[in-house]
């Protein structure tokens, strides 16, 4: 079930807080919010990339499947970040899919609505090109760290980002209230299972960081520092 977005709504998303009201008020009347539980794709690789997509709320993990099976996480989104943009943009299949981590909340806009929307206001497309160009930089970024990084230094920067984007102080540390498994932390990371299992439980054991059903605890951020730059 999908509904139609208020302006307070549209704030939450970057690509329209900086539009006027009355361009706000176009994109609510061809937006629809849409929500979807924890573990649903949004759309899965070689589906028409036909609308453009925002996550309003929740976090969405992008991933790849390879022949044998695999699945390779490309990256986390969170609240404001657009999903698959290149591919509407330029009328291809989403390259990769879309599934949810947690409880999500989604704009869409039917491609023809979108580009309508781009034509009518040059802040959005100001806006798109910011977005994605940012996104850019952080997948050169991931993929330089997961050719050249120690597999330690890859699992340290990530629990680092991730107190920096989504931690609160909590549980006598920061708490990242997002719960990853051992094998969607293997491939967020470019290693294997037992690799995660071992360093995990290494850090459990040291009280750097600690496992919770609902996310993890940051106990130690300076032995997260210091394995970052090794």
């Amino acid at each position: 079930m999908s509904t139609q977005p208020d302006d307070d709504l549209l704030r939450r998303v970057a690509l329209f807080r900086r539009l006027s009201a009355g361009a706000r008020a176009r994109v609510a009347q061809v937006a629809r919010l849409k929500s979807y539980e924890r573990g649903v794709l949004i759309f899965s690789e070689g589906d028409a990339g036909d609308a453009f997509i925002a996550i309003v709320s929740g976090r969405v993990k992008v991933f790849k499947s390879t022949p044998a099976g695999k699945e390779i996480i490309l990256e986390i989104f969170g609240a404001g970040d657009p999903l698959g943009a290149v591919a509407v943009y330029e009328g291809v299949p989403f390259p990769a899919s879309a599934l949810t981590l947690e409880p999500t909340q989604c704009l869409r806009i039917e491609q023809a609505a979108f580009f309508h929307l781009l034509e009518q206001d040059p802040a959005l497309v100001r806006g798109l090109l910011s977005s994605l160009t940012f996104r850019l930089a952080e997948l050169t970024r991931r993929l330089a760290e997961l050719s050249g990084a120690r597999v330690e230094t890859r699992f340290a920067r990530l629990f680092l980002k991730l107190c920096d984007q989504i931690g609160r102080p909590e549980r006598g540390g920061v708490f990242v209230a997002m719960p990853l498994s051992r094998q969607e932390l293997a491939d967020l990371t470019g290693t294997t299972i037992e690799t995660a299992i071992r360093i995990m439980s290494r850090w459990q054991k040291e009280d750097v960081l600690h496992t919770e059903k609902d996310g993890f605890v940051v106990l130690d951020r300076n032995a997260l520092d210091e394995a970052s730059a090794s």
